[in-house]
């Protein structure tokens, strides 16, 4: 649905749950960054002039960022490589059906109302996700017994 969405939650689980050593930008920073261009992605879409995301060139990169973050989250169970086939899967169902949700008048105004609301659905699932997460490593951490 939004691309940047899932690399801000990236962004914000690295700084809580590091995992196989992977270079994934931590810190205040990188989770600034991550989150303004999420933001800059949720108010360029509602442009005019924005392309559409099936095109080659955006569908690519939809693709290689649904894998890559599939890749990234993985966890102790699953192989990066299954990561990156739902990662990947997860591209493409978004990409697609986020597009047909919006459907064929989306400069209109029921198309900005449309693209607001995919909005928040993409800003839900990512908070589900870094919530999740945070859930996770918080059950996964050693805890320590007062004598």
């Amino acid at each position: 649905m939004r691309s940047l969405s899932a690399c801000a939650a990236l962004a914000w689980i690295a700084t809580h749950e590091p995992r196989r050593g992977l270079g994934r930008p931590a810190g205040a920073a990188a989770r600034g960054l991550a989150t303004t261009a999420a933001l800059a992605e949720m108010a360029g879409d509602k442009m005019p002039f924005a392309p559409d995301r099936r095109i080659p060139p955006s569908f690519a990169v939809r693709l290689a960022l649904g894998a890559v973050g599939g890749w990234m989250l993985a966890g102790r169970r699953a192989s990066p490589e299954i990561g990156a086939l739902a990662g990947l899967a997860g591209a493409v169902s978004g990409t697609l059906l986020g597009r047909a949700a919006r459907g064929p008048g989306a400069p209109a105004p029921s198309g900005f109302a449309r693209g607001l609301a995919e909005d928040a659905v993409a800003a839900g699932l990512a908070v589900v996700l870094v919530t999740s997460a945070r859930a996770r490593q918080r059950r996964s951490a050693p805890r320590h017994r007062m004598s």
